[in-house]
């Protein structure tokens, strides 16, 4: 029998957590963040995400929750099939997020574009980490929680619309980006709400997964590489 309380408190507990730390990155994003080496600064981010994805599965595991309630399992078709709903998702997404950063004023999105330029390397084996081992990681951890747990596990498990879910977990999922400014906040926690709306039509994990991988990617790609 699954144990949805022990779940929920464990999830709750986990998002309380990645959200103090981000607001404790944002105060700290000029002083501490400055004497720390990008490579360390990726790897860190890479380490902890592993940490999140690692307590959420552990703690489904251990408490009964079905890996479908997460998405996971559960895809719309062979794997093929999510990778491209996943790219069609994100490639969108990505440009808008493109476009809007290039219309705003470079002050609202400061925060945003200095840790941006802490985290993009300077040498190939750099890039590689980025984008084959940290943008993953990030993406797996916050689709995870923020969709997978959040809102697909928690839709499950009580009797709440997962529509709602999404908007509340879409909240938290801005608030985890405080290191990125106030403007950071709110470009995430739009780009939280059209994941969520990809993940609850879906149903598939791996889809929003792709999704956030590509609008890393291209954010990396337009403002700190050749492109």
């Amino acid at each position: 029998m699954t144990r949805w309380g022990v779940f929920l408190g464990l999830v709750l507990f986990v998002t309380a957590v990645v959200v103090v730390l981000a607001r404790s990155s944002a105060r700290a994003l000029d002083d501490e963040l400055a004497s720390v080496s990008g490579r360390a600064l990726r790897w860190n981010v890479a380490v902890s995400q592993a940490l999140v994805a690692i307590l959420v599965l552990a703690g489904a595991w251990l408490v009964g929750v079905p890996w479908t309630a997460l998405g996971l399992g559960s895809a719309i078709g062979p794997t093929g099939e999510s990778l491209m709903l996943g790219l069609a998702l994100g490639a969108p997404i990505a440009l808008g997020n493109a476009l809007l950063s290039r219309s705003l004023d470079a002050k609202f999105l400061r925060d945003a574009a200095v840790l941006r330029r802490r985290l993009a390397p300077d040498t190939a084996i750099g890039w590689v980490t980025l984008l084959d081992v940290v943008i993953p990681a990030v993406a797996v951890a916050e689709e995870l929680l923020f969709r997978g747990a959040l809102v697909g596990a928690l839709a499950v498990g009580f009797p709440v619309s997962p529509w709602l879910l999404a908007v509340l977990s879409s909240l938290a999922f801005g608030a985890a980006h405080a290191a990125q400014g106030t403007m950071g906040i709110v470009v995430a926690g739009v780009l939280g709400f059209v994941l969520a709306i990809g993940f609850v039509l879906s149903g598939d994990l791996l889809v929003v997964i792709v999704a956030h991988v590509v609008v890393d990617v291209v954010e990396f790609a337009v403002h700190e590489g050749p492109v």
